[in-house]
């Protein structure tokens, strides 16, 4: 074997020995980051599993490059803002079985533009705020919920794209209309845009207020006219009841006229 041979089959060795430590880095960078309780793993992207794992809020320490997030059937309340911002190759994100009650404004501010499948299904969502779900394009599901239908969720569920769907799957537990209790929010919806009622109800009390103002000026009016009119009768009554006191012509004058 020539020199050439032999530094070639020793390049070549080193070279494959690098690529295994390069490798070998990198599994265990995964695994350093992977959060507690959780399961990490490289399938088409990092997938971090940490479904049952008695999570009792959205761990923050998860991986940048997480593609697959299951936080599924844990004891989850509440998702903070941005507690997302940072997976910005998030595309499925599994909440569901969760007692997940507040979604703040901004929860899923950097991940709602690359986020593909969003599942909140089974949790104790009442309301969220209008501009949680802004931008977000994926499919949601946030079916058993008790939802309390109204202008909010009618705004946040025309803000989604897959709006007509998800809107169908959700139920309204209490309704800002009592007939909707218990419907699927669509046929709510259509019997009833729900934005107008606040103003519908606005403008009532606003005629009731002033048709109150107009019968008490009114009342008033007319209390003060018949006043005036018992005073005045009484004033003349009064002048009637004064004797009539006539000037006799012998009478002599108050004032002497002297010669």
């Amino acid at each position: 074997m020539n020199l050439v041979d032999l530094w070639l089959t020793r390049s070549l060795s080193m070279c494959l020995l690098l690529q295994s430590f390069v490798l070998m880095i990198l599994c265990f960078h995964s695994a350093s980051m992977c959060p507690k309780g959780c399961l990490c793993s490289s399938s088409g992207g990092l997938n971090v599993t940490c479904s049952n794992a008695n999570l009792k809020e959205i761990p923050r320490d998860l991986p940048p490059e997480t593609v697959l997030l299951y936080l599924d059937s844990n004891q989850i309340t509440s998702i903070p803002n941005e507690i997302f911002k940072d997976l910005h190759q998030l595309r499925v994100l599994n909440l569901s079985k969760n007692g997940i009650e507040f979604i703040d404004e901004h929860a899923f501010k950097g991940v709602a533009e690359t986020l593909q499948t969003l599942d909140l299904s089974d949790n104790r969502i009442q309301s969220v705020h209008k501009n949680a779900f802004n931008n977000l394009k994926a499919r949601a599901r946030i079916a058993n919920n008790p939802w309390h239908c109204d202008c909010t969720l009618q705004q946040v569920l025309r803000g989604m794209v897959s709006n007509h769907e998800t809107a169908h799957n959700v139920i309204c537990k209490t309704s800002v209309l009592d007939e909707h209790a218990g419907r699927p929010f669509l046929n709510a919806a259509n019997d009833a845009d729900l934005c107008n009622l606040p103003k519908k109800t606005t403008d009532y009390a606003m005629l009731v207020t002033m048709f109150g103002w107009f019968t008490m000026v009114i009342s008033y009016v007319v209390y003060y006219v018949r006043q005036n009119q018992e005073d005045a009768r009484r004033h003349l009554e009064y002048l009637k009841s004064l004797p009539s006191r006539q000037k006799k012509a012998d009478e002599p004058d108050d004032i002497s006229t002297v010669v």
